[in-house]
């Protein structure tokens, strides 16, 4: 016989997030909707179940950016490598009762050490790597643990106003255990002083809202003459949910 879907649904706690329509961000001036949301009292098993990532074939080098973007992997050295300081990003994706969420997708993209994107629209002067490509992706092990090697962000100036600058930040999509769960968010670094100046940051109220934002250095699982590691935990829903990108995840 089979047992009865009994996981909780907690909805999204809105006063934890940023508003949809924050002046401060002049993005979500155009993009905030217009009607209320509609709330989902009643979740079907289609928001409460999939997508399933555990057999989904990746590459040998998917979350490694020093060499997914190499045009061969096995070259020698140095030869080829992307120019910046040298990072781990890893944490662990738990749900909104802390338990892990494994097998489930962690996609990730930034700018290179310059805080140039590989972008045709990305106008900064900032020149290009050719050996970074910025994208990774992998699969979450049976505890929910992910993990990164890429190279440290540079900030970037954005049209937001006069001299608006984003902080150094990685962008991260986790589709969670279940179709309603998926989040994209971004992490910082713990002590950049660009955080507190960013309108994006401020469109959040709540200082621990923020926290779940940022990266924490963790000299333990930093490797020495090699790369620095952060630690960058993510939960997928409830009233600890780690703090979403306004206008995009469901």
């Amino acid at each position: 016989m089979k047992k009865p879907d009994n996981r909780r649904f907690i909805p999204r706690e809105r006063n934890w997030h940023p508003p949809a329509y924050a002046p401060g961000y002049k993005t979500t001036v155009a993009r905030s909707p217009r009607q209320s949301p509609v709330s989902m009292q009643h979740p079907t098993r289609s928001e409460l179940t999939g997508p399933n990532f555990a057999s989904l074939r990746l590459g040998p080098h998917d979350n490694d950016l020093l060499l997914n973007y190499r045009e061969d992997p096995a070259l020698a050295g140095q030869a080829g490598l992307p120019i910046g300081e040298r990072i781990v990003m890893f944490g662990r994706v738990v749900d909104q009762l802390g338990k892990p969420v494994p097998d489930t997708l962690v996609e990730m993209w930034q700018a290179n050490a310059g805080g140039r994107y590989r972008h045709k629209k990305d106008a900064y002067l900032a020149p290009l790597d050719p050996n970074f490509g910025g994208v990774g992706r992998c699969i979450t092990d049976a505890q929910g643990w992910y993990h990164f090697r890429t190279v440290r962000p540079g900030p970037y100036p954005w049209p937001n106003d006069v001299n608006s600058w984003r902080p150094a930040h990685i962008h991260v999509s986790v589709m969670g255990p279940a179709i309603s769960t998926r989040l994209v968010t971004q992490m910082y670094f713990e002590g950049d002083p660009l955080i507190p100046l960013c309108p994006i940051v401020n469109t959040l109220n709540d200082p621990d809202a923020v926290e779940t934002l940022i990266g924490r250095l963790d000299m333990a699982r930093s490797r020495s003459m090699d790369y620095l590691a952060y630690r960058f935990d993510i939960v997928t829903r409830g009233e600890l949910q780690t703090y979403f990108e306004p206008g995009v995840t469901l």
